[in-house]
């Protein structure tokens, strides 16, 4: 079992990777490329063959290495609670809040709106609980897929200052709207629920979480000043953020409550706290970011591992799961565009950041799962079904859409003949002769 595991990791890089140059001819990002080449080797496509080692037999095995996307997706929100450095949200700050929250509460509204009244329509078809519960997970946004985009094609510019910020702050109001709009789901269905607990499990999950990131944060940049060597800094950030991922598998129980962590809030606000305080810290990421790239090309490649298809089988989750698409996508742009408008943002941020909100995945799955597990039944496997349908959707266009997005704005930009000759270069460098004084 452990050299087939090891097998199955070698063959996810190596797949990945080469999947990259023939998505690089179409000029599609690479996050798609690892994506597509998840659903080729995974248990929908070559799986099927039942072959050993030529790809994932079963989702058992893709949900057997969930702790290097776990690790992964750690990195990703540290990387991004990197972006929260007080000297840039000065000039985005008030801009990336008002956005965040407003088009999260719209795309909410949008979705809830067409979803309640497909159920006046077809009662039979769609419950009132699923459909506020669909409304709920609708505000959340998948952080990974965009941040890859940006770093691959070192996006700058005023899209990308205030993208990155709210797309940070939208898992933080998506699990506070998550937590009024499943109470209201949870009364619907049934009168004898635990309200409070719905609604106050999801808040203090965000309470604990950024003071327990801001906490590691504090100490990881007290121990930095004692180490000297890259190599040795570079352990102290890979040990932090994968005791802080570590960390917030814990459930921790009081009373009839029980309050847990979000391993991307903690994270993010690992990130901002180090970002601010340790005078390194741009170096200091450079470093880390070496080190966690195989692991980041492994939790896309596994994201689409564990994409389902058999969801496509069902009518009723087609149907639904179009109009939630539908209804989530045009509250992300237009919920973008009015707040974006209301803070006086530029011309590019108005028509194109609505766009780049797109991706959804990880804090969407997991709300989706506690949907599964406390409304049960018919209406659990409902909610599930049509939330795996929009992941594996947005996941396969939306970093398409974000690339395209991102360079309308204007920030990407071509690359210039100097970087795309650079390989180049250097053999031809490497392949002349050495001179005669320098061989003794």
């Amino acid at each position: 079992m452990p050299m087939q595991t090891l097998l199955l990791i070698a063959i996810a890089l190596f797949s990945g990777l080469l999947m990259t140059r023939l998505f690089d001819k179409f000029h599609l990002p690479d996050v798609t490329a690892y994506l597509v080449t998840g659903v080729l080797i995974g248990p929908c496509v070559l799986g099927r063959l039942g072959i050993p080692c030529v790809g994932f037999n079963t989702f058992e095995q893709v949900d057997s290495l969930s702790m290097i996307s776990d690790v992964a997706l750690g990195f990703i929100a540290f990387a991004i609670g990197h972006e929260f450095r007080l000297s840039a949200l000065k000039q985005t700050g008030k801009q990336a809040t008002v956005i965040g929250i407003i088009q999260a509460c719209f795309a909410t509204l949008c979705v809830d709106a067409a979803l309640i009244a497909l159920h006046f329509i077809m009662p039979d078809l769609l419950p009132m609980p699923v459909a506020v519960t669909l409304g709920a997970i609708a505000a959340a946004t998948a952080p990974a897929a965009t941040l890859m985009v940006v770093r691959q094609y070192k996006a700058k510019g005023p899209v990308t200052d205030v993208l990155l910020p709210v797309v940070a702050l939208d898992d933080a109001v998506g699990l506070v709207i998550f937590a009024i709009s499943f109470g209201i789901a949870q009364s619907l269905k049934n009168g004898d629920t635990d309200i409070a607990a719905l609604i106050l499990e999801p808040l203090m999950e965000v309470l604990l979480s950024l003071a327990f990131g801001g906490l590691v944060g504090l100490v990881l940049t007290w121990l930095e000043r004692f180490f000297h060597s890259h190599r040795n800094r570079n352990a102290l950030i890979v040990g932090s953020v994968i005791l802080t991922v570590a960390v917030s598998q814990l459930k921790i129980p009081v009373g009839s409550f029980t309050f847990g962590f979000s391993s991307l809030l903690v994270c993010m606000m690992l990130g901002t706290v180090f970002c601010n305080f340790c005078p390194l810290s741009e170096d200091l990421m450079l470093q880390a970011d070496r080190w966690s790239g195989p692991a980041v090309t492994l939790f896309f490649v596994l994201s689409g591992a564990a994409l389902k298809f058999q969801v496509f089988g069902d009518p009723a989750v087609l149907l639904v799961g179009v109009v939630y698409i539908i209804a989530r996508s045009l509250g992300k742009y237009l919920g973008a565009g009015l707040s974006s408008s209301m803070v006086h943002s530029p011309e590019p941020v108005r028509k194109y950041l609505g766009i780049t909100l797109l991706p959804q995945a990880g804090v969407a799955l997991g709300m989706c799962a506690t949907a599964y597990r406390v409304l049960g039944g018919t209406d659990g496997t409902l909610v599930r079904n049509i939330v795996l349908f929009s992941v594996l959707v947005y996941e396969l266009v939306g970093p398409s859409l974000t690339k395209w997005a991102l360079t309308r704005a204007g920030d990407i930009r071509r690359m210039p003949d100097e970087v795309a000759s650079r390989r180049t270069k250097e053999v031809q460098e490497a392949a002349k002769p050495v001179p005669a004084a320098f061989r003794k």
